[in-house]
């Protein structure tokens, strides 16, 4: 009689949102953190920090890995955009909303707390400072 396989894993099948987790590359050490808080709201997260860490230690050109990144929000079900928003989250909300995805917002504040806020609350960095009402 052929032995059947069994692993708790077979059994946790809940169909979750997968969530995309923008954040500027100053908060790359807050990439744990954000994941945590994703999969404690009931998300999956695609967290570029985790998947391709710091842009593969620059092994491989840039582009490749944003490109990846703008693969995986347009297969996400939402954008969640963390800390200051950057010349980078702003590209990846601006592809997001061209397919009417959800984006959430969230300040993040030590220690280690994480809040949602509205898009008007939002800060941006220097660089993209003058295109808020892209958001």
């Amino acid at each position: 009689m052929a032995q059947e396989f069994k692993h708790k894993a077979l059994g946790l099948n809940a169909d979750k949102k997968l969530i995309y987790t923008a954040m500027s590359k100053h908060f790359f050490y807050w990439r744990m953190f954000i994941s945590k808080y994703v999969l404690e709201q009931g998300g999956v997260p695609l967290n570029p920090f985790m998947i391709f860490d710091y842009f593969l230690l620059d092994t491989i050109d840039r582009d490749l890995v944003v490109e990846g990144n703008n693969n995986l929000v347009r297969k996400c079900d939402e954008v969640w955009a963390f800390g200051p928003v950057s010349n980078g989250v702003l590209a990846e909300v601006k592809i997001a909303k061209a397919q009417n995805k959800p984006i959430r917002y969230f300040d993040i504040q030590k220690p280690h707390n994480i809040v949602p806020i509205s898009k008007e609350q939002a800060q941006m960095e220097n660089e993209v400072k003058d295109f808020k009402a892209d958001l």
